[in-house]
C-alpha cells in the first residue's frame, strides 16, 4: 500500500462532523478533473477517496450517486462518482461556484474548516512520495488560479510551496520534511506525520552510522598504507646498516612493526619492553623513516 493512500485513509476516517462534512466535500469538487453546470466528474484512483466523495454528498445534497470503475490502457482503475443536469446546478448554488473560473471562496472556508478543506483538495488532486524514498508532496491543479491560490493557502500556514507547469498540470508542490510534516498534519493525518517523522529519523541514523563506516574504513587505509611505508623504510635500513646496528629503541619498534602490521601505534607503545605514548612511537618511526631517506638519497645514517 503506498503512503498516499494510508494518507487518504487516516483523512477519511478525521471527516465527521457537519461543517467538516461540507468543507471537505467543497475542496473535492472545486478541484476535480471536470466542473461543470451541466456535469461534475471525480475521479479518484483511490476507492477509499471515491466511497468517501459519495457519502459527503449524500450527507450534504441528500441525493445519492454511485461510485463507477474506469480502467486505463495502462491497467489502473479510477473510481468515477459522476454528477449531471439539474444536480450538478445545485452544487454550483451551494457552493457559490462561478461559471466562468474557479476560485476558492474564502467566506465558505472557515477558520476552523480550512484544515478539512485542503484535506478535500488532496483528496481530489494530491500525493505523497514514499519518504523512504524522497521528501516530496503535491498538488496536480486543474487550473493555474487554483493552483496559486492553494500555495498562497499553504503558505499562510507557514508552509513552504512552489508551483511549475507539468505536462499541462498545474503542480503545487512542497519539498522540505518539515513542511511536509506540518501539511500533513494540517489536514488530518498525524499518524501518517509520526510514520514520516520515524522514518526520517531511521534515515538519520542509518546516513549516520554509513558515514561512520566509511570514515573507520577510510581511517584503516591511511593506517595500513603508514604501516606499509614503515615496513619498507625498517627493510631497506636492515639491507643497508643491520637492524642490529641501530640503537635498541628504534629496533625494538622496528620489530615490532615487521611482525604486526595491522598493530596502531598506541599498541606498539603498549607493548614495548618500557611502554611510552602514541607520539613517542610516532617520534622513533620518523626517526627511522629519516635514516631510509638518507640511504635512498645516497646520504650516511647517522642514528645507530
Amino acid at each position: 500500500m503506498s503512503f498516499s493512500n494510508d494518507v487518504r485513509k487516516e483523512i477519511c476516517t478525521s471527516v465527521n462532523d457537519k461543517d467538516r462534512r461540507f468543507a471537505c466535500l467543497y475542496g473535492m469538487i472545486l478541484f476535480c478533473r471536470t466542473l461543470s453546470e451541466e456535469y461534475i466528474c471525480f475521479q479518484s484512483e483511490s476507492r477509499t477517496s471515491a466511497e468517501l466523495f459519495r457519502e459527503l454528498f449524500r450527507a450534504v445534497f441528500k441525493k445519492e450517486i454511485a461510485v463507477g470503475e474506469h480502467i486505463r490502457k495502462n491497467g489502473t482503475v479510477l473510481h468515477t462518482c459522476e454528477i449531471e443536469a439539474e444536480t450538478a446546478e445545485a452544487v454550483f448554488v451551494r457552493y457559490r461556484l462561478s461559471k466562468e473560473n474557479r476560485a476558492i471562496d474564502s467566506e465558505i472556508i472557515a477558520t476552523n474548516s480550512l484544515g478539512v478543506f485542503t484535506a478535500g483538495v488532496f483528496l481530489a488532486c494530491g500525493s505523497v512520495n514514499d519518504p523512504a524514498k524522497e521528501y516530496h508532496l503535491e498538488f496536480a491543479c486543474p487550473e493555474e488560479g487554483l493552483a496559486v491560490q492553494l500555495a498562497t493557502l499553504l503558505g499562510d500556514i507557514g508552509v513552504t510551496a512552489k508551483t511549475m507547469l507539468r505536462r499541462g498540470q498545474h503542480i503545487v508542490y512542497i519539498k522540505g520534511s518539515e513542511s511536509i510534516e506540518d501539511t500533513l498534519t494540517f489536514i488530518g493525518a498525524p499518524q501518517c506525520t509520526l510514520e514520516l517523522i520515524n522514518t526520517k529519523i531511521y534515515k538519520d541514523i542509518r546516513n549516520k552510522a554509513n558515514r561512520i563506516a566509511n570514515c573507520d574504513a577510510a581511517n584503516i587505509d591511511k593506517v595500513v598504507k603508514a604501516a606499509m611505508k614503515q615496513i619498507e623504510d625498517i627493510k631497506l635500513i636492515d639491507k643497508v646498516i643491520g637492524l642490529e646496528n641501530i640503537s635498541q629503541e628504534l629496533r625494538e619498534v622496528a620489530q615490532l612493526r615487521l611482525e604486526n602490521i595491522d598493530m596502531s601505534l598506541q599498541e606498539i607503545g603498549e607493548d614495548l619492553s618500557e611502554p611510552i605514548s602514541r607520539s613517542g612511537v610516532n617520534h622513533r618511526f620518523k626517526k627511522l623513516a629519516k635514516m631510509a631517506d638518507e640511504i635512498r638519497g645516497g646520504g650516511g645514517a647517522n642514528e645507530k
